[in-house]
């Protein structure tokens, strides 16, 4: 049986900033929010996490954002999700 973490931060940080354009993704995030386990799996294969309007499929294994909606609309151009550290 795997287990997944219950919970994430997921920041959507400006994808300059992620690219190496010098402050911290938490420094530089326009929004957060606190994500919780459905229990389900995401078209990703992933689970999902869902929270304060971001419902996200997160890999726990890189703790990467594999799918993402924001206000159940898709993330803006210029916009990454992340997993906060």
């Amino acid at each position: 049986m795997t287990t997944h973490p219950q919970r994430y931060t997921v920041l959507l940080v400006p994808a300059h900033v992620e690219d190496g354009g010098g402050a911290g993704g938490e420094d530089s995030a326009v929004r957060s929010a606190l994500v919780e386990a459905t229990g389900e799996t995401g078209a990703s294969g992933y689970p999902i996490y869902t929270g304060e309007g971001i419902t996200a499929d997160i890999d726990p294994e890189t703790r990467t954002v594999e799918a993402v909606l924001v206000d159940g609309e898709e993330l803006d151009y210029g916009l990454n999700a992340v997993v906060a550290a």
